[in-house]
């Protein structure tokens, strides 16, 4: 039997049955490791979270003024037109003063006639012609007509209106020659280059509030814009009625795009701090426990990690420990791939690439 097995025909038989059995064996261990799965990835970021509270505000301008007339005049001249910016101290309204000015001239005339009889008597002291009680008397009777141009003068402003801050005029609702009266409104001023917004909050949120929370607001009128500031003052008193508190905040308005009586949504950013963020689709939750796919750069292997979740956000989850800033986890394929395995990274998606542009690039590249 040994003898015709070792005949020169069973050799090459038995050799070629070795050779396969060495191919299979050798391709086994090739044929079970599977490809790595492609997957996207993204930045373990650090950004800026806070507790929101909202509510509703009102602006108002940080300087605002309704001009009127103290006297009963005639409108001389409107040097304005009405929306335009103004210099503090630029004339806006000048009333007809005509009386006014007359009654000066003459009061003028009258100080002189007493400065003539003061210099007067004083000459005649010097040689004892003129009692002492005659002179002090003349003396004061001057000051007193002094006093009477010192007044007219005071009236004279009354009869021009200028801007006392630079800001933004209102309407011009009056023409040249209209007869006013003290408390008409000739003009409205508003200076509109920083806001005030007040806001009506609970008072149990009293506590929570500090100066120089930021915030963040936004207007109907203005649906894309976001408008920034800080707390600047919290209210003395609560109403009793309503159990609220104001809370002011001002916010940057250089382009005059927010005006005063405007309605704003405004979010107070409470407790703001800097934390580790990750988009939301890389979260995996298990039960009470969330992990997430780290990959390890150097060999592109998975770390399946547990990781304390913390607020929510627009499709961002801010992570309280279990990541550093910097990592790299797997955003988009987490169901296909699994702890320790080998994955190939398609590209990592950010705020100038999205996921659609990574897997079109990918796409064409595997077409290529």
């Amino acid at each position: 039997m040994m003898l015709s097995l070792l005949a020169p025909g069973n050799w090459r038989r038995i050799a070629l049955v070795a050779s396969l059995i060495c191919f299979v064996l050798t391709a086994l261990p090739l044929a079970a490791q599977p490809a790595p799965t492609p997957v996207i990835g993204a930045r373990v970021d650090t950004t800026l979270w806070s507790d929101p509270l909202d509510g509703l505000g009102t602006l108002k301008a940080e300087e605002s003024i309704t001009l009127s007339a103290t006297v009963t005049a005639i409108v001389e001249s409107l040097d304005f037109e009405g929306g335009e910016q103004v210099a503090e101290g630029a004339t806006l309204v000048r009333l007809n003063a005509a009386e006014t000015r007359a009654d000066l001239r003459a009061a003028q005339a009258l100080r002189d006639e007493r400065q003539a009889v003061v210099n007067r008597l004083a000459q005649l002291q010097e040689r004892n012609l003129a009692p002492r009680a005659e002179v002090e008397d003349s003396r004061a009777q001057l000051r007193q007509a002094e006093a009477a141009i010192a007044a007219i003068q005071a009236q004279l402003d009354n009869y021009t209106l200028n801007a006392p801050f630079a800001g933004v005029v209102g309407f011009r609702e009056l023409s040249v020659g209209t007869l006013v009266t003290p408390g008409t409104e000739l003009v409205t001023l508003d200076k509109l280059e920083r806001m005030k917004l007040d806001i009506r909050l609970p008072e149990r949120e009293l506590g929570q509030l500090t100066l120089g929370t930021l915030i963040e607001a936004r207007s109907s009128a203005y649906p894309e814009a976001l408008f920034q500031g800080s707390i600047t003052n919290i209210g003395t008193r609560v109403d009793p009625v309503s159990r609220s508190v104001v809370v002011r905040a001002e916010l940057d308005n250089p382009e005059h795009q927010l005006r005063p009586g405007m309605l704003m949504e405004a979010r107070i950013k409470r407790d703001a701090r800097h934390s580790p963020t990750v988009p939301e689709s890389a979260v995996i939750a298990e039960g009470l426990t969330q992990h997430v796919l780290v990959i390890h750069q150097d060999d592109m292997r998975i770390e399946r990690r547990e990781i304390t979740q913390g607020k929510r956000r627009h499709g961002e989850v801010e992570v309280l420990s279990g990541l550093q800033p910097g990592e790299l986890v797997v955003s988009h394929g987490t169901d296909r791939t699994r702890d320790g395995a080998t994955v190939r990274l398609i590209g990592i998606a950010d705020a100038d690439t999205s996921v659609r542009q990574l897997l079109e690039t990918s796409r064409t590249e595997t077409n290529f």
